[in-house]
């Protein structure tokens, strides 16, 4: 237990811990934050001196709502944002000009500008802010000769965040693959799990390790998202399309990616039924696994270091060729893991850049292959989510 006499340095590294945590926050926004700052002041210019409106409030505002609403989704999200902002604004200029200002007008706006935007298919943070903008619009009277001047000043702001968006993106090119890099790590902490199930028999974990493994769908969903926005930037922005290679590599990581998280519930669900029916596996099987968990942690890691992760092949060559020569003493939970893993290896192979003709080659013919692998694997994959 730690005394007392040690307070003084342990608040200290605390400090010390929490203000490199805060910096870091700082540094990773930095960029963002001065992108709003000069969308902003870039669209209260064109606004006031351009078009001579005065006191063009809404111009950066929109600019600094769609700029920060479309973060890390900047190119399509800010055309979307840009539309429910102006929408919101536009629909309580026209109200507010026919008819004035008052408690019912304020309710008459918020509902008519969130219906409208909800039947074009905004979000519900686009149509929260549809309504926003559309009060603010209602309870703040235009001067006669400013009529709609407030509308075009939203339009103006979103179209210059827009400008932003695509010519100085803020998503850093390297998110998607820092977080394909997530993803594998997700895959190997999964694996790692399952060999703690099969050495345990631990019914509860297994349970929870296959929920977690069904979970890790919604991770690659995200990375699609990374991806897809990945490539549009770099298509759209001149500055940035020598990296468009770089970027659609790693939207080229989706389907092996996919392939392996699917082999992996597979595995999941085998461990569970085999800890339910009391099956043993035996520990050769389970070296499999925590192999295949570490071959993961290399091709993680390469991803994070922005490189290809082609180093890991020969440690996934040397597992394959170990699974293949495994006696085949196991029971029907345990054949069928060892299938999964061996179909897993084929996906990280795709997944280091391997075409999968020559991943599947690598693979080579176990001593004992199931006549009816294919079908058991299908039937596991077709009931998994009846466990």
């Amino acid at each position: 237990m730690p005394s007392a006499s040690d307070l003084p340095s342990r608040v200290a590294r605390r400090s010390r811990s929490e203000a490199r945590i805060r910096t870091d926050r700082l540094s990773s926004r930095l960029a963002f934050i001065l992108q709003c700052g000069v969308g902003a002041a870039l669209a209260w210019w064109l606004a006031g001196s351009v078009f001579e409106h005065r006191m063009p409030f809404f111009a950066p505002v929109t600019a600094i709502i769609t700029l920060g609403m479309s973060y890390g989704q900047r190119v399509r999200r800010a055309v979307e944002v840009m539309i429910g902002v102006a929408l919101g604004v536009f629909i309580g200029d026209v109200f507010s000009h026919v008819f004035g200002s008052g408690v019912l007008q304020v309710l008459v706006v918020v509902v008519l500008a969130m219906t409208i935007a909800s039947l074009v298919g905004a979000g519900i943070l686009l149509t929260i802010q549809a309504g926003v903008q559309a009060a603010i619009i209602t309870t703040l009277l235009a001067a006669p000769d400013q009529a709609f001047t407030r509308w075009l000043d939203a339009v103006t702001g979103g179209a210059v965040a827009l400008v932003i968006s695509v010519l100085v993106p803020a998503t850093g090119l390297q998110r998607p693959r820092q977080k394909a890099a997530r993803v594998v790590e997700e895959i190997s902490a999964i694996l790692r799990q399952t060999a703690t199930v099969i050495r345990t028999d631990d019914g509860e974990l297994a349970g929870a390790t296959l929920t977690r493994a069904r979970a890790s769908e919604g991770m690659l969903d995200e990375l699609q998202a990374l991806a897809s926005e990945g490539v549009a930037v770099v298509r759209l922005s001149p500055f940035r399309r020598r990296h468009l290679p770089g970027a659609q590599a790693v939207a080229d990581l989706l389907e092996p990616l996919d392939r392996a998280i699917r082999n992996l519930r597979v595995l999941v669900r085998r461990a569970l039924v085999g800890t339910r029916r009391g099956e043993v596996i035996p520990p050769a099987y389970t070296a499999l696994i925590d192999d295949l968990a570490r071959s993961c942690d290399d091709i993680a890691r390469e991803l994070h270091e922005r490189h290809e992760p082609t180093a890991a092949r020969a440690g996934l060559h040397r597992l394959a060729e170990r699974s293949a020569v495994i006696e085949p003493a196991s029971g029907l939970s345990g054949e069928v893991i060892r299938a999964q893993v061996r179909s897993m290896v084929v996906d990280l192979l795709v997944l280091t850049g391997m075409p999968v003709d020559e991943a599947g080659e690598l693979v080579p013919v176990s001593h004992r292959e199931l006549d009816d692998d294919d079908r058991l694997v299908v039937d596991d994959a077709r009931d998994e989510d009846a466990t």
